[in-house]
């Protein structure tokens, strides 16, 4: 169903150790900090579903449907159960089988009812398939593994957007500094974006919205061009994603097909000078090979900590983290990772002005930890001393995240400095 451009979106009660955050700040004496985390907390946001039984997660879903039925207000739900999700890393888990995954999504469907809801189908569970990293399942066949994600991540997808007509359902897509159009693209039609109101981007991470805006737009674009039957009745390349404008291969002037990749550490537009940065070689492309076709698959933004954009590893050499080249090639890796210099970035809201984009929303919590995120995966132990970001005249040594200079709190817990630091940096400004 079309999401209403005058939805107002539910506020889940506030996470674990946020209330009481806010009141140590106050009983400091800090009432800027305090009142800055309470508007966070009571801002509209995602209540995500994470596993748990059929029968547990049908009464959770109702429970959240109704609450927000009660405040006349449209949930944001995130399902993120699949079999082997995260490829292993900080979010690891999912339900224990494709049929378990099967059984768990008629629970939600069934807690749904036929409330009004924006549901977010597997963050990453298409751009992180198992095809992608296949060392994260040991003596498994992959070829299968991978066709049951996809499978998994369709049925999700029609059940709801079937059983519940008033819900608007979006398959995450990743984000656009990842997959190129293409790519993602195919993985969504194969996963039935066709299907459901479309897709869901930058979920729990930091790119700069106008490029998020940018890289939806030309995902829409790209279903329409390839997709075998789309609003025209049939294809322009059916099938050639392959032929799809993207971020990699045409960015720079209005030249068609050639171009060469855009950075991801600045804002996009179509007429920047900055060809890295220049958006009008993608836009020309898709314009010359749709001709009169219209792209029709919808999407969404989260919007939650990409006020600053995405963490660019030279900010890190710099203070106040002064970290060494060989920290710094490191965490290149994984730079998505509980990043100390994000701010929260638009609030949510259903009135975008862009074209097939529904919403902007904080689909991640907020100064919830993305996980105990050490450099390369290996063990937790590093010696350097760097300067300590909430306290700029102090000194300490780094243990496990030399960017804290703490061990980060485990994936889904309050991280009382990363809140602290979304709130003081948010853009625009709380």
């Amino acid at each position: 169903m079309p999401l209403s451009p005058n939805s107002r979106f539910y506020t889940p009660p506030p996470p674990p150790g946020s209330v009481q955050q806010a009141v140590s700040l106050l009983k400091a004496g800090d009432f800027k900090d305090a009142a800055r985390l309470a508007e966070m907390i009571t801002t509209p946001q995602a209540v995500w579903f994470t596993g748990g039984t059929p029968g547990q997660v049908t009464r959770s879903v109702r429970d959240t449907v109704q609450r927000a039925k009660q405040a006349h207000r449209v949930p944001v739900l995130v399902l993120y159960n699949v079999p082997g999700r995260d490829c292993s890393q900080y979010s690891s888990g999912g339900a224990g089988s494709d049929p378990a995954y099967l059984a768990w999504i008629d629970g939600v469907v069934k807690g749904l009812g036929d409330e009004p809801a924006v549901v977010i189908v597997e963050p990453d569970g298409l751009a992180n398939l198992p095809s992608d990293c296949p060392g994260a399942y040991p003596g498994g066949d992959i070829a299968a593994l991978t066709a049951g994600r996809i499978a998994d991540i369709k049925y999700a997808g029609e059940q709801v957007e079937s059983h519940d007509v008033r819900s608007s359902v979006y398959l995450d897509a990743g984000h656009s500094a990842w997959h190129s159009a293409g790519d993602m693209s195919s993985r969504l039609y194969q996963a039935g974006v066709g299907g459901v109101q479309g897709f869901s981007l930058n979920v729990s991470n930091y790119q700069f919205t106008v490029n998020s805006d940018d890289y939806g737009t030309w995902l829409s674009d790209c279903l329409a061009l390839a997709t075998p039957v789309n609003s025209a009745g049939s294809a322009v390349n059916a099938g050639d994603f392959g032929d799809c404008g993207d971020e990699y291969y045409n960015g720079g002037p209005a030249t068609n097909w050639a171009g060469g990749a855009m950075n991801p550490y600045a804002q996009w537009s179509s007429g920047n000078p900055d060809l890295t940065l220049n958006t009008a070689g993608v836009e020309s492309r898709y314009a010359l090979l749709l001709g009169t076709v219209k792209p029709t698959a919808h999407f969404v933004v989260d919007t939650s900590r990409n006020g600053n954009g995405p963490n660019n590893m030279a900010t890190f050499a710099n203070p106040p983290f002064n970290q060494p080249a060989n920290v710094i090639s490191s965490l290149a890796g994984g730079n998505w990772c509980n990043n100390p210099a994000a701010g929260l970035g638009v609030k949510p809201t259903a009135s975008t002005g862009v074209p097939l984009l529904d919403a902007y929303l904080w689909v991640k919590t907020p100064g919830q930890s993305d996980g105990q995120c050490d450099i390369a995966g290996g063990a937790r132990a590093w010696d350097y001393t760097v300067y300590n970001p909430w306290n700029w005249n102090a000194t300490q040594q780094a243990q496990n995240d030399p960017l804290w200079g703490i061990q980060d709190p485990a994936a889904g817990a309050w991280f009382p400095q990363m809140a602290l630091a979304l709130v003081k940096q948010a853009n625009p400004q709380l």
